[in-house]
């Protein structure tokens, strides 16, 4: 195990001052020492390809520039890395966690197959690779290979991480965030943390409602107060919640559907608002609830301080746009059917319940269930 320091300082000398990418629990290290550091730049992206295409910006500029995120997101990436990075030959330096590492460290299960194929997939896509330093005595040797083989063939090199090779360091500054340049409605202030929202949409959309929970806390939260068969907890698949329920609504117009999102998620796949508004599917209310950060992994900020959902959502379609920072307002929202694509916009305050368990319920089985559901609903 290595001090996050201990790299990054090291890389700095050889010209790596920008990071960015997206957040993952084995990367939190790095991404609170390259925001606390003076001398660098951390970019917080909305997915793994932007990340690349902020990075090979700075380096087209002159500035060498570190791409981050879990071999999860690994799929987001592959446009900018073969379309992008290689078309132009533009060297970046690429850390790919190892989520699901084959006899490694027991994960969720949405990391399984990622973790087979993360060095197949670096190698399908032409990129040189090497697995990041444990010591601190190997970061030296590695750093030079790095240097020698992007300058000589001109394209990315990655570093693979596997868990417990960065040791712990807590972020020490306060992140500075942005405001909307216009905000055509009031947006009231959090009062209550996800747990009471979600309480307050469980007594509200009763048992027949499909209900679908962004990746996680949102989803575990929502397991915990109480399991349903018409409840879908996303693992994975970040940003995609809105796009799956939109896909339900269309095929069972007769149900109704409402999705629980977040605002890292949905900001990672904001083209899901267009076609959302496009369809408009009467059947389905798409909550938002912003806390503003990646809670789940580690509470790095995410841009919706600077971001006005719902001028977002009104400009994408939506019929109904609305407002709720506490549960009865959410709860009477969600009460009574509109008969028209609704956005609810939710802040709410960080924090999560001490304990808070783990579904024991796999993916496959809660896709299951719900199909059956659907099915006995009529």
């Amino acid at each position: 195990m290595i001090e996050a320091g201990a790299f990054i300082r090291r890389a700095h000398a050889y010209g790596f001052s920008l990071y960015t990418g997206v957040p993952c629990s084995y990367l939190k290290p790095f991404i609170n020492y390259a925001i606390d550091a003076p001398d660098m730049r951390y970019v917080g992206a909305v997915n793994e390809g932007d990340a690349v295409a902020v990075a090979a910006g700075a380096e087209l500029a002159g500035q060498r520039g570190v791409v981050m995120f879990q071999n999860s997101g690994f799929g987001n990436a592959v446009n900018a890395l073969t379309s992008l990075t290689h078309t132009f030959r533009i060297p970046v330096l690429i850390i790919v966690t190892l989520r699901g590492e084959p006899g490694g460290p027991a994960d969720e299960p949405q990391h399984e197959l990622m973790g087979q194929i993360t060095g197949d997939l670096l190698d399908l896509t032409g990129i040189s690779w090497d697995w990041f330093p444990s010591k601190e005595s190997e970061i030296e040797p590695v750093l030079k290979r790095v240097i020698a083989t992007m300058d000589s063939e001109r394209r990315p090199f990655a570093l693979i991480m596997r868990k417990g090779s960065v040791a712990k360091h807590a972020l020490q500054s306060v992140p500075q965030a942005g405001s909307p340049q216009a905000q055509p409605m009031s947006i009231p202030l959090p009062t209550a943390q996800r747990t009471e929202m979600l309480a307050a949409v469980q007594t509200a959309v009763g048992m027949e409602t499909i209900v679908i929970a962004t990746t996680g806390y949102t989803g575990r939260e929502l397991y915990a107060l109480e399991d349903r068969p018409g409840q879908l907890y996303m693992v994975g698949s970040m940003g995609c919640a809105a796009s799956l329920g939109l896909g339900v609504a269309l095929a069972r117009p007769d149900r109704r559907v409402v999705v629980l999102d977040g605002d890292g998620a949905l900001l990672m796949r904001l083209g899901a608002l267009a076609m959302l508004g496009n369809e408009r599917p009467p059947n389905l209310v798409h909550v938002l609830f912003d806390n503003g950060m990646h809670e789940s992994t580690g509470g790095q900020t995410t841009l919706s301080a600077g971001v006005d959902f719902c001028a977002l959502a009104s400009a994408c379609g939506y019929p109904s746009v609305v407002t709720a920072s506490e549960p009865d307002a959410l709860g009477a929202q969600l009460a009574t059917p509109v008969g028209q694509l609704r956005f609810i916009y939710a802040p709410i305050r960080p924090g999560v319940p001490e304990g808070l368990p783990r579904p024991i319920i796999t993916p496959v089985e809660v896709a299951e269930r719900l199909r059956a559901h659907i099915v006995a609903g009529g």
